[in-house]
């Protein structure tokens, strides 16, 4: 059986450094933000061509914390609006939730699955102050033309990251990022991890405190905060993975390349890539108008797969008053998407299979 996605033999190569890390962490006795946490936030901020790195304990906290700094700052105030692609992982829409602030959901292309920039503008009212694009799968969204709007109407761009870790053509940007960790990203801890990247000075002093109960020295505290702090082990982590997440975005474009080229059917609609080092393809995700028909094919020829996502956030339980809301497009991508295996432990065995697999269906 090919795996989706197997994180043992992912973390395999890194395992004698991971020990290393570990046995340096108990000999240390300093369990949270430590020095591995400083080294991580300097070395991704260093990464990503910007000036801060605020390590959390999750990507939905990356998010949630940079939309209740905003607030601090007098920059959004509660029951303000957000624009907020419709297809998206649930995390983006509870996190303006969580912050008091009015998710506005808007229709992505289904081209590309990211939030569609030309109506973006139809979607702004006086109480528009932000825009949250997601780059999602690992393909940055249209960040030029998301940014001269936002510009356009002074609006904030708070980007959701989480899958696009290593993505170039933003690297160094003016607004604020946020990042996930969790295993399965390309560049993924152990376990829970985030971080939020930022220029903006003022911005990264208020998230420094808001992440540690809002103190910046210990037992005084400034402002009302949350225990969201990057975990001094998971950070050791990372720093082993960090050098090598180039390599592991140029396999995963190498992989995605010969599906692009070789995937040839006509019941299976593959995604859209320029060629370009804009997307890290931590997903390869392929449309079918039958669905769990080819998951089940592809399952009993030995290759797994993964949904993301079989419903839409308008149609979750959770946001029961949205669910009668239509938002055709995104419902369209939910009902018909399909991931299939695409990382750097891949063989070229495995690669060819499924393609054979895929045009054989």
């Amino acid at each position: 059986m090919i795996k989706f996605l197997d994180l043992k033999k992912i973390n395999q190569p890194f395992e004698i450094d991971f020990k290393q890390k570990m046995e340096q962490f108990l000999e240390g006795g300093w369990y949270i933000l430590g020095n591995e946490v400083s080294l991580f936030e300097n070395s991704f901020a260093k990464y990503c061509g910007v000036k801060h790195c605020i390590g959390v304990g999750n990507g939905l906290d990356a998010l949630v914390l940079i939309l209740k700094a905003y607030i601090r700052l007098g920059k959004l105030e509660i029951r303000d609006e957000v624009i907020v692609p419709s297809n998206t992982y649930i995390a983006t829409v509870l996190a303006i939730l969580e912050a008091d602030l009015v998710p506005v959901l808007v229709e992505p292309k289904l081209e590309t699955f990211n939030i569609n920039p030309d109506l973006i503008e139809s979607n702004i009212s006086v109480k528009t102050k932000a825009i949250m694009p997601v780059h999602l799968y690992g393909q940055l969204a249209e960040m030029d033309k998301i940014n001269a709007i936002a510009e356009k109407h002074s609006l904030l761009v708070i980007e959701d990251a989480a899958q696009a870790h290593g993505a170039e053509g933003f690297r160094g940007q003016n607004s604020v990022k946020a990042y996930s960790f969790y295993p399965g990203k390309n560049l993924g801890a152990l376990g829970d991890a985030g971080a939020i990247t930022t220029n903006d000075d003022g911005l990264a002093d208020v998230l420094f405190s808001l992440r540690n109960y809002g103190s910046k020295v210990k037992y005084e505290n400034e402002i009302i905060g949350v225990n969201s702090r990057l975990d001094e082990l998971q950070a050791a982590f990372l720093n082993v993975k960090l050098p090598a997440l180039d390599k592991e975005n140029n396999s995963r474009r190498e992989i995605a390349k010969r599906y692009l080229s070789e995937i040839k059917n006509d019941k299976i609609v593959l995604p859209f890539w320029d060629n370009s080092r804009n997307h890290v393809f931590h997903l390869f995700v392929i449309r079918t108008a039958n669905r769990n028909n080819l998951k089940e094919y592809l399952f009993e020829n030995g290759i797994e797969t993964m949904i993301h996502y079989p419903i839409p956030p308008h149609k979750q339980k959770a946001l029961n008053e949205w669910n009668s809301l239509s938002f055709p497009i995104a419902e369209k991508i939910h009902e018909e998407v399909l991931s299939i295996p695409i990382n750097g432990t891949l063989t070229e065995t495995e690669i060819n299979k499924i393609i054979t697999t895929l045009n054989n269906y």
